[in-house]
């Protein structure tokens, strides 16, 4: 919650025409003495603005396509971006790898019979 900027300015010139400290306006106004600090310097609060993204959804979608085995790290120098971005991009569009089969290959290629458990007799 975000405090007005009328109550800002209250609060900074009670301290002002008080001369308060910064932890005795901030018990009196029952805020945190940070918030107070942080008004003695900056009143108004800073606009905030939506980060610009690197990775066009579309086209990492479009790559997924084109390079289905590819690594997140091939993708992500394609991309300009660092492997996190990419891991996170994908995440976010649902896409997943793969998973490694070469486990269940192994256990295909064992002839029938052949455990690789221990057997105490």
């Amino acid at each position: 919650m975000s405090y007005s900027i009328d109550f800002r300015r209250k609060v900074i010139s009670t301290r002002k025409n008080e001369g308060l400290s910064i932890r005795e306006t901030a018990k009196q106004f029952r805020i945190g003495p940070a918030s107070v600090s942080r008004w003695i310097n900056q009143i108004e609060s800073k606009a905030s603005t939506t980060r610009q993204r690197k990775i066009d959804k579309s086209e990492l979608i479009k790559d997924v396509e084109q390079y289905p085995d590819a690594y997140q790290k091939e993708r992500a120098d394609r991309f300009g971006v660092c492997q996190k971005a990419i891991w996170q991009a994908l995440k976010k569009l649902g896409l997943t790898y793969k998973k490694n089969s070469t486990s269940s290959e192994s256990r295909r290629k064992r002839p029938a019979g052949i455990s690789t458990k221990k057997t105490t007799v």
